[in-house]
């Protein structure tokens, strides 16, 4: 059996699937933010309550809201202060008693993704999140690319080129970044970058719901506001293909449900492209939000 925790600020969600994926159990509990015994203890609870139920050790597999360091098994994340700075991976394994993987929430989907019976054939995949912020993940023959670092995937926070701030113009100033930096990418391209860029030029605040409804009725400012965000978005799209070059992109969070990216891109990215690079095909994600515990038990399926 498969273990997939998705550890958030608010709950830790733990799905159980067999040999072939197919989700056959799953339980929700708090997540314990302030102390790190009980956290642990969480885990190792949810744990010998599947094994105990499927009479098996399942493979652990963890997702987390923040950065994975491989090389000393410590995790960075402020969603959850208790887990900060500490050794949650051989901890996890001591208290368990067996080998448990740990990825970013973001790695974690775009590896469910990339093991979507639509997508298994693509030998190389590009999870992109268009949320409350922008993250994504790269994932080679089934497997996530992470970095030396634990921080690869963290495209959101790419500083936005001399183009990009050319095509926006001064009316859409730079603000900084939850990294501490200014004008990333992710300030642009989330959510609340795609409401403050139509602010900036429509004068009036509107939801990120409210634009795209009136794009689809037709209004001329919201037509020219999302017109915009996608030849931004397309110019970024452009840049990590040309340093990945992968075979598909899975486009997850909010903004990935609005149809009109899918209509729009593959048609702005090639003047972004290297040469004759084409554009890869370009998917909604098919698992979405529930795609993180998935994600995190997938981590077991190569070693």
């Amino acid at each position: 059996m498969y273990y997939g925790f998705d550890m958030g600020g608010t709950k830790i969600e733990l799905a159980v699937f067999d040999e072939s994926l197919n989700p056959i159990w799953q339980k929700r509990v708090p997540t314990p933010k302030e102390d790190y015994q009980e956290l642990l203890s969480t885990f190792q609870r949810l744990t010998e309550e599947a094994d105990t139920k499927f009479s098996c050790i399942g493979k652990v597999g963890v997702g987390v809201p923040g950065i994975v360091n491989h090389q000393t098994g410590t995790v960075f994340t402020t969603n959850v202060p208790a887990a900060k700075y500490k050794p949650l991976i051989p901890d996890l394994a001591n208290m368990l008693q067996r080998p448990v993987k740990v990825e970013n929430d973001a790695n974690c989907f775009a590896l469910s993704e990339a093991w979507a019976t639509d997508f298994q054939h693509y030998p190389t995949v590009l999870g992109l999140i268009l949320g409350t912020g922008v993250g994504g993940g790269f994932i080679s023959h089934g497997k996530v690319l992470s970095g030396k670092n634990g921080i690869a995937g963290e495209i959101g926070h790419m500083n936005i080129t001399l183009q990009g701030a050319q095509h926006l113009g001064d009316r859409v100033p730079e603000i900084t970044c939850g990294c501490g930096k200014k004008a990333c990418f992710e300030t642009y391209l989330s959510g609340p970058g795609f409401e403050r860029i139509y602010s900036a030029f429509s004068e009036e605040k509107r939801s990120a719901i409210e634009i795209i409804q009136l794009y689809q009725q037709g209004d001329i400012t919201a037509k020219q506001h999302v017109e915009r965000y996608i030849d931004l978005l397309g110019m970024f799209l452009g840049q990590i293909i040309t340093v990945l070059d992968p075979d598909l992109v899975v486009l997850g969070g909010g903004l990935s449900q609005f149809e009109g990216i899918y209509q729009l891109l593959p048609n702005i990215v090639p003047k972004y492209l290297y040469g004759t690079a084409t554009v890869p095909a370009i998917e909604r994600a098919r698992y979405g939000e529930s795609g993180g515990a998935r994600g995190a038990a997938c981590l077991n399926l190569r070693d």
